[in-house]
């Protein structure tokens, strides 16, 4: 059984990060690479805090991870040192755990009982143990393909190798399907490639599953364009001839925009994802980054994920300051159990390791207006102070200023990470005859299935934008439709379904 005093005698204990200077140097993982002994020894100690709640909340899948995963049961197999063991619980619900133990925010500790009050010392660091586990399941040989022993004669066509794709794969070859990823980009990935900066994933833990899933028996086509009528492109036409599914992990990188924000065109002001794929492609070795912030005045606008690794990725290129702009205001640092009791997503600040190195954070703001000079080139910003309200008459939100003091921003690069408005439209879509919902999402049936038959959907192609945790369970779930689409039943699991939510408080 658990150790039920554990979190009395070891304090939480995050992963320590290397020196602000130092990271901001390069693109390396923020993170110390420990000795192997110092690094085991400080995750036991973590995984000791745990107590085995008789209600685990933290692997609750409206509460806490989504994808199930058995927390209590991997943090005593770490406690006792049993690492192969604790390997094999892992990844019996997460296919990419060195993915989540990464990226995911970790709303398993926002439900964990050890975070219902400060006097606990906090939750248990779940997503530190995590990230041990699969870091040792590498090290240690516990990650081995794992084959089907019969073939299906079925053939799955997946299109995007993002997280939710990439987990569908795997699951899909796995059951004995001969599966295709197709991924218009020239790399694998999706945004695990291009979208995340390389100081949160260095690319080579993603090769690494990579080379998993291709031993396996899984194929991948890269550069091609599945609905298009470019060179490498795959036809509809072919794709349902030669498939008897397919299933669509194409995301949600529609960015959403400020074009009715004054000075919207001047040359300088840019949407996230057109400052971080570049980025991440100079760190691939393919040449510099057309938009680059050396030396210059960046202000990113938008205070989320995407917000902080447009930030991180400005320091890194030499920004000379960078500023982050947030509409809403500056949140407590602890649960206000009123707004947002345990076991619910906590609305606090949420500070990134980006945030440690350089430049600050502005709440409560808007930009009202882009200024430029005579060229058409971006100088500065007007910024007003607001307050988000809902509109009483449409229930619309709406951004009010509070004043008419009007502050003046340097700025020669602005970055817009406000979020994303859905689905790309692109001719596959059209092809199938898959319509777009109004969120620009792709809707599906209880099944997972599109009005298209035999043509499925997950990840943020179906949820909208969402977290990495998220899109592998979709991914999971999906194969499992899949798989009994194709066979008539699955022994595959499935730990969400198409409606599943979040516990939110409105």
């Amino acid at each position: 059984m658990a150790d039920p005093s554990g979190f009395l005698r070891h304090a939480r204990d995050d992963a320590p990060k290397r020196p602000a200077d130092e990271r901001a140097g390069d693109w390396r993982e923020v993170y110390r690479d420990l000795p192997a002994a110092d690094r085991d020894t400080r995750v036991r100690e973590q995984a000791t805090r745990c107590m085995d709640c008789g209600v685990p909340f933290c692997h609750s899948g409206s509460a806490g991870c989504p994808l199930g995963n058995l927390i209590p049961e991997w943090n005593d197999l770490v406690r006792r040192g049993d690492w192969a063991v604790a390997s094999e619980r892992l990844h019996a619900t997460n296919n990419f755990p060195e993915f989540t133990g990464r990226l995911c925010p970790a709303p398993c500790e926002a439900a964990c009982v050890l975070a219902i009050s400060p006097g606990s010392g906090g939750a248990v660091a779940i997503k530190r143990v995590e990230n041990a586990i699969a870091d040792v399941s590498w090290e240690r040989g516990h990650v081995q393909p794992v084959t089907a022993g019969v073939s299906t004669g079925r053939a799955v066509a997946v299109v995007g190798s993002g997280p939710a794709g990439l987990a569908a794969a795997q699951q899909l070859t796995r059951a004995g399907h001969e599966v295709t990823v197709f991924e218009r980009d020239d790399r694998l990935g999706g945004l695990l490639r291009y979208g995340i900066p390389e100081f949160k994933l260095e690319k080579k833990v993603l090769d690494r599953r990579l080379a998993q899933l291709r031993a396996e028996g899984t194929r991948f086509v890269t550069g091609c364009e599945v609905g298009g009528t470019g060179p490498g492109a795959l036809s509809v036409e072919r794709l349902r001839a030669e498939f008897d599914a397919v299933v669509l992990a194409v995301g949600a990188l529609r960015g959403r925009d400020t074009a009715d924000v004054p000075g919207r065109e001047l040359r300088g002001v840019h949407l996230a994802m057109d400052h971080l794929v570049p980025a991440n492609r100079q760190c691939e070795g393919d040449g510099p980054s057309p938009v680059d912030a050396r030396g210059k005045h960046v202000v990113v606008i938008g205070g989320g994920d995407t917000g902080a690794d447009c930030y991180g990725t400005a320091t890194r290129q030499g920004a000379a300051s960078v500023t982050q702009l947030d509409q809403y205001p500056r949140p407590p640092r602890e649960r206000d159990d009123e707004r947002s009791p345990w076991p619910v997503w906590p609305w606090v600040l949420r500070t990134y390791p980006a945030h440690e190195e350089a430049g600050e954070r502005k709440f409560a703001v808007a930009v009202e207006r882009f200024v430029g000079d005579a060229e058409g080139n971006l100088t500065s910003v007007q910024l007003r102070a607001v307050r988000v309200r809902k509109d009483p008459a449409t229930g619309l939100r709406e951004v009010v200023p509070v004043d008419e003091d009007v502050q003046v921003l340097p700025a020669d690069m602005v970055l817009l990470a406000i979020g994303f408005e859905g689905v790309e439209r692109m001719p596959l879509l059209d092809g199938l005859g898959v319509p777009l919902t109004k969120r620009g999402t792709l809707s599906c049936g209880h099944d997972w299935q599109t009005s298209a038959p035999g043509v499925f959907v997950c990840g943020d192609a179906h949820r909208g934008a969402s977290l990495v945790v998220w899109a592998v369970a979709e991914g999971r779930s999906v194969a499992h439709a899949v798989d009994a689409f194709l066979t008539g039943a699955s022994d595959l699991p499935a730990p969400v379904r198409p409606n599943a939510l979040p516990l939110a408080v409105g």
